[in-house]
This record gives structure tokens, C-alpha cells and sequence, in this order.
């Protein structure tokens, strides 16, 4: 087996490996990933057995910690595989990446984040095995709400009257492209009530779906007047969905405009797609709970999945 550090000759192959791995979404795909190249230093890694890729590694350098770094601009990572690899496979991959690590970029410690469960199309936890054999800690856990869509909890009664409150309201759910009508939104609730800021601009969400037309979809709650009262831009990531955002203006909080919208995409998705991912829901690395936040979540039937983070010390 061997080890090679990507570059951008690689990104054909690189793409054309994810799309048929295991544990794959596009957001591993080099035109997602390349988006903020300009924010970290890559050092995305590639495993070949006997000259035919068998994994590959998104991961950047954290230069002020020494830290090799599951990607850092994306949610989550770790080992993405084909379908063909073993576990002893994947445990001669932690031992090259080990070694990689310690003899060719001299750095202190590995962080790694795998990816959840749901987002596999097979079974992939080959790399909590490996972690554990090499002596991880887990130093985040963070707490997402999944719907199953094929086993769908009943929504709660408060859920349930939004939704009524929202169709009173005459209020439509449709797909759009306001993306900054969105942002501004978007940017005021996260200000005002977690005193932070989008990750994405406007400008980064429009470059995206453009790149990603059929993965990326921005869905909102307009009132009759034509105002966008609440929106979610949504990643199709093979059987989940992920809101990656959900947000609404004061009025729409007050008339059940986000919740006409999330029940609109349970309709829209059951029988097509396993799950609908909204979100960690927890804080400072897992160790609070935003209880409102869970709390809305969970009452359309959202039911947890942990967002982990592993730490491999190598002083």
C-alpha cells in the first residue's frame, strides 16, 4: 500500500473515486471542496493498493496547533472508502497515515471527524475500529436531528398548528434563487439569537449551486405578497437530506412559516430519500445543548445521530 498527498492533477481521479465509494456525499467532490481553498492549506491524502485508490482523506494543516486536520471546512470527513476495502485495509491506512504524518509533515496530533452513519449507502465504521486501536480520544460529540423518513415519527401538536397557522396565512413553499434575501435573513437570526454569522456569503451559496445544481436547492416559505418569510437551502447528499440552514423572519416565526416549510419537505422527500438531516443542535463541542433548537427539531420526529471527533496524539 502507499500514500500520496493530493494535488490539484489529482482532482479527475479524485472525483471519479468518491462517486463510487461507500461513504460518499458531493461535498467531497474537489469543485465543493476547492470553493475556500484560499482559507486552508490542503493536505488531503490518497491510499493506493496495488496502484488502484482504496481510500482518500479530505484534510488541511493547522499550522498554529501542528495538526492534521479532518477538513476543517467541511462539517465532517474522516476515511472515505470504496465498497472493496477490509478492515485490515483500512488499519494498514492508519498506520501510513500515522507514520505520513509523524515522519513527513512532523506534526502533534491527528483530529479526525467521520462521518455520521446515516450519510453511508454500506456499512463503513471501519475507521472507529482503527481509532480505537490506536489509542483516539474523542474530544466532540455533537447531537443531530434525523428523520427517518421511512419510519416517520408523527410531528408534534405545536409543530402541527404552525403548519395550520402558515396555511391560514395562505403562505406557498417553492424553490428559488434569492439567495441574498435569504442570507439577510439568515444573517439576522444567527446574529441576533447565537451572536454569530453564515458560514457561506451569498456570492459562495450562488457559486455552488450553479456547480451543484441538482445537489443544492434553496426552498422558501413566501407569504401572497410575494415576501420570503422563511427558507432552508438544502444538500442532496444521496439518502439524506441536509438542511444546512433553516431560518425566518420574526413574522414567519410568529405564523408557522418554517414549519409549513419542513413539513413540505417531508412530503416532498419521503419514498425517495432514508433521511432528513437538520443539524447538530449542541454547542463548545457537544458539551451544551441548545434545548430550543432540539427541542423544534425533534417535534417534526427528528431523533439523534452524533457529529464525533477524534484526537490521535502523536508526541
Amino acid at each position: 500500500m502507499n500514500l500520496t498527498r493530493y494535488s490539484a492533477d489529482d482532482a479527475e481521479r479524485w472525483n471519479a473515486f468518491i462517486k463510487e465509494c461507500k461513504n460518499s456525499t458531493f461535498l467531497f467532490d474537489r469543485k465543493f471542496m476547492d470553493y475556500h481553498s484560499d482559507r486552508f492549506t490542503d493536505c488531503s491524502l490518497m491510499f493506493t493498493d496495488k496502484e488502484r485508490l482504496i481510500a482518500v482523506l479530505p484534510a488541511n494543516i493547522d499550522k498554529r496547533s501542528s495538526t492534521l486536520c479532518s477538513h476543517q471546512g467541511l462539517t465532517y470527513g474522516g476515511l472515505i472508502m470504496s465498497k472493496k476495502i477490509t478492515q485490515q485495509k483500512v488499519l494498514d491506512c492508519f498506520a501510513l497515515l500515522i507514520e505520513y504524518c509523524k515522519q513527513e509533515l512532523g506534526i502533534k496530533q491527528i483530529i479526525y471527524k467521520p462521518i455520521p452513519y446515516v450519510y453511508s449507502n454500506y456499512p463503513s465504521e471501519e475507521p472507529l475500529y482503527a481509532l480505537f486501536r490506536n489509542n483516539a480520544t474523542l474530544i466532540g460529540r455533537g447531537s443531530s436531528q434525523c428523520i427517518h423518513l421511512a419510519n416517520h415519527i408523527k410531528p408534534s401538536e405545536l409543530r402541527r398548528r404552525g403548519v395550520k397557522k402558515a396555511m391560514a396565512e395562505k403562505y406557498e413553499v417553492k424553490e428559488t434563487e434569492d439567495f441574498p434575501t435569504f442570507w439577510a435573513i439568515l444573517d439576522e437570526v444567527l446574529r441576533t439569537c447565537h451572536n454569530t454569522k453564515p458560514v457561506h456569503t451569498p456570492a459562495e451559496m450562488q457559486l455552488l449551486a450553479s456547480r451543484f445544481p441538482k445537489e443544492t436547492k434553496l426552498y422558501g416559505t413566501f407569504a401572497p405578497d410575494g415576501t420570503m418569510q422563511a427558507g432552508t437551502w438544502v444538500f442532496d447528499c444521496g439518502n439524506v437530506v441536509h438542511t444546512q440552514y433553516l431560518a425566518a423572519t420574526e413574522k414567519g416565526k410568529q405564523t408557522g412559516a418554517l414549519d409549513l416549510l419542513i413539513m413540505s419537505l417531508i412530503e416532498k422527500y419521503a419514498g425517495t430519500k432514508e433521511y432528513i438531516d437538520f443539524g447538530i443542535s449542541t454547542e463548545q463541542g457537544g458539551n451544551i445543548l441548545n434545548e430550543g433548537l432540539a427541542f423544534q427539531k425533534e417535534g417534526f420526529g427528528g431523533r439523534g445521530v452524533c457529529y464525533d471527533c477524534w484526537q490521535i496524539n502523536l508526541e
